[in-house]
């Protein structure tokens, strides 16, 4: 059977197989991505950068044209001489993707997520190949911007990746392979717990937009708060095993510790109840708290036994044994994504669409954000409906932000029972 054809050119525009990669945002995902995708067994170059930051671009060049990889990988592989990034293909400022974008076979997107819908978009028109990380959106209107790139990329038959990295593990894989051993699905439990992350603090002189960009993981229109940005993972494992979304969702959460100036807008405790549309439940929690029970792990209940995707085992309602995943076996998950895409483009293969899930799996944690800040039960149809759209008119250091501090430095909060959504 013949491999289907790239809508306008090959797979790989190099006469000696040269796949040409672009990296559109070059934090320490981005840095990450980069390395696993030059770690690959194919003939991958790095040869266009972009960021919204010059120290963040720097930063991430000088590690990848570092001699020492052994942080990232005990492949050997001379990654430095696949760097091929002269000052003249180093973009800043937030059109940097657009420049980026053109030169590549392969686009890296992997800025903060609110800015995921318009470069994924650009993307896709240009017809090339992605990998991604998640989640893909931060509001409903991202989120169907996804969806309509996702549609044309199919028809495209352009290989998508979403970093939603569980579908590429060995032991996931081996546990979805078995799930018929635990009968229908009817409830599930997700967490994502543990002490939470970095805090940038404000530096003098910065625009309030520049301010946001870097602490970007404490406002929504950058990050969607940590249900999004993070529990996701567990979310989406869940979505998966059930093979579908759900319905509707209703939970409750708050800022308990996490209150400073520098902590945005976002809460640091989310508990959602999501029901599907067969009435299973998924029970979902994350926190961010310090000194709290850490766990980041699903669990997945059936007429017949239990899934405990953490463990990497399978038991009855009894609790007896019915799989065990071999930990010998495991592998990286960030590295295999990698892999599996650049052998299939090297190859002229379509064999990924990864980014509906991507969407819908987003749209999930979005649902449930919607639900703990209301307080109220939020139908899904009406929320990825709503059209809510909270990034900025404009892009640009000196514009203002969708949401700004009051007097005294504080960001408003939403809270429950007065923050209305649809």
């Amino acid at each position: 059977m013949a491999a289907p054809l790239l809508s306008k050119a090959n797979y790989f525009s190099g006469a000696d197989g040269t796949i040409k990669v672009a990296l559109v945002g070059c934090g320490g995902r981005g840095t990450g991505a980069a390395m696993q995708a030059l770690l690959s067994k194919q003939n991958v170059k790095l040869v266009a950068m972009a960021d919204a930051f010059r120290d963040r671009l720097d930063e991430c060049y000088k590690t990848l044209t570092a001699d020492d990889i052994s942080d990232y990988s005990s492949t050997v592989k001379n990654v430095k001489a696949n760097v091929d990034v002269p000052e003249e293909r180093k973009f800043v400022g937030f059109d940097g993707y657009l420049k980026a974008i053109p030169l590549a076979d392969v686009i890296i997107l992997t800025t903060p997520p609110g800015f995921r819908p318009i470069h994924f978009e650009e993307a896709i028109k240009q017809d090339k190949h992605v990998f991604m990380e998640k989640p893909v959106a931060t509001d409903p209107a991202g989120v169907q911007r996804v969806l309509a790139a996702a549609a044309i990329a199919k028809q495209k038959k352009l290989n998508v990746v979403v970093g939603l990295q569980r579908h590429y593990q060995n032991s996931y894989r081996e546990l979805y392979k078995r799930k018929n051993l635990i009968g229908d699905i009817i409830s599930a439990q997700a967490w994502w717990n543990n002490d939470g992350v970095w805090v940038r603090p404000r530096q003098a002189g910065q625009t309030e937009m520049e301010y946001q960009m870097r602490n970007w993981y404490y406002f929504n229109w950058l990050c969607g708060d940590h249900i999004n940005e993070q529990h996701i993972h567990n979310i989406d494992a869940v979505n998966w095993f059930k093979g579908g979304y759900p319905v509707k969702a209703q939970g409750q959460g708050g800022r308990q510790v996490r209150k400073g100036k520098d902590n945005g807008e976002i809460f640091d405790h989310h508990f959602v109840e999501f029901t599907y549309a067969d009435g299973s439940i998924l029970n979902s929690q994350c926190r961010h708290i310090p000194g709290t029970m850490s766990r980041v792990d699903e669990l997945l209940v059936g007429t017949k036994g239990k899934i405990h995707c953490g463990a990497g085992s399978i038991s009855d309602a009894k609790g007896k044994s019915l799989y065990q995943f071999d930990s010998k076996l495991e592998n990286n998950p960030y590295q295999t994504e990698h892999d599996e895409l650049f052998a299939a483009i090297a190859k002229g293969e379509y064999k990924f669409a990864d980014a509906e899930n991507g969407a819908r799996s987003t749209m999930t944690s979005i649902l449930g954000r919607m639900a703990t800040y209301s307080g109220q039960i939020v139908e899904w149809d009406k929320a990825i409906n709503s059209g809510i759209d909270i990034h900025p008119k404009v892009y640009a250091w000196d514009a203002p932000p969708p949401i700004l501090p009051n007097a005294d430095g504080f960001y408003p909060v939403a809270v429950p029972g007065v923050t209305k959504y649809v």
